[in-house]
């Protein structure tokens, strides 16, 4: 029996968990910076359990979103998530990004989002369990692939936003620009004010001219628990 469990993401919205495929913070920092709109025509890639494609339903939903896992039970956790919030913008596909699926709508969408593994293949640690190995490592893809997706499934002007850590802000910047999407905004986010970033959210638009916006720093913590900003993004459409 798996381990699975249900967690409210809203009054609404209830997102399957597991051991395997779960969800942290960099999920709502990432899904707030999309600044996505309602009609949007959107994909996750890497979606895990479906936490972005979820938190995007608690606010003004796209009109669309794929969620694209290539991990079997990652999609089933989505489809029961799906199932008991009935909801109907949510596309699962379970396949591989580097080739993404027969009826992909390339060049048609205007928001791809991804938060990819962010340790190169064999750096660091890798973990035991398969599921946290591929979610944390480029065991299956890498950032080039991530980024050579989106520009498949972007249209001209449309955003591939994503996140990552700081030491791989120059490979995510060349892989981007490498498939013809500029960079155009950039944020850091660091736990508080003394300490130096441990994530950074970067959105580029496919086909723009060069002109990089790097935004105020993000911070998680101050004296009394989470700042005013982080509550406001977890409370983003409570």
């Amino acid at each position: 029996m798996k381990d699975f469990k249900f967690e409210k993401l809203s009054e609404k919205i209830e997102i399957c968990v597991s051991s395997e495929h779960g969800f942290g913070t960099d999920a709502f920092l990432l899904t707030h910076f999309s600044e996505y709109k309602r009609n949007d025509k959107a994909c996750d890639l890497g979606t895990g359990c479906g936490i972005i494609p979820l938190l995007m339903q608690r606010n003004m939903p796209p009109e669309i979103v794929y969620a694209v896992d290539i991990q079997k039970q990652a999609i089933e956790q989505l489809e029961m998530s799906i199932e008991k919030n009935r909801n109907t913008s949510i596309v699962p596909v379970n396949c591989d990004l580097k080739e993404l699926w027969n009826e992909a709508p390339l060049g048609r969408l205007s928001l791809v989002t991804c938060n990819p593994p962010y340790k190169a293949a064999n750096a660091g640690i890798e973990s035991n369990l398969t599921a946290h190995k591929i979610a944390r490592h480029e065991v299956l893809c890498n950032i080039e692939d991530v980024c050579r997706a989106a520009s498949r499934l972007l249209k001209f002007g449309g955003r591939l936003c994503l996140c990552n850590r700081p030491e791989r802000l120059g490979d995510v910047i060349s892989a981007m620009k490498n498939n013809n999407i500029e960079p155009k905004r950039l944020r850091f986010v660091s736990k508080n004010p003394e300490s130096a970033p441990w994530l950074f959210l970067i959105e580029g638009k496919k086909g723009s001219k060069p002109f990089m916006k790097v935004l105020p720093q993000l911070y998680v913590w101050n004296s009394s628990g989470y700042t005013g900003e982080l509550q406001e993004i977890y409370r983003m459409g409570l």
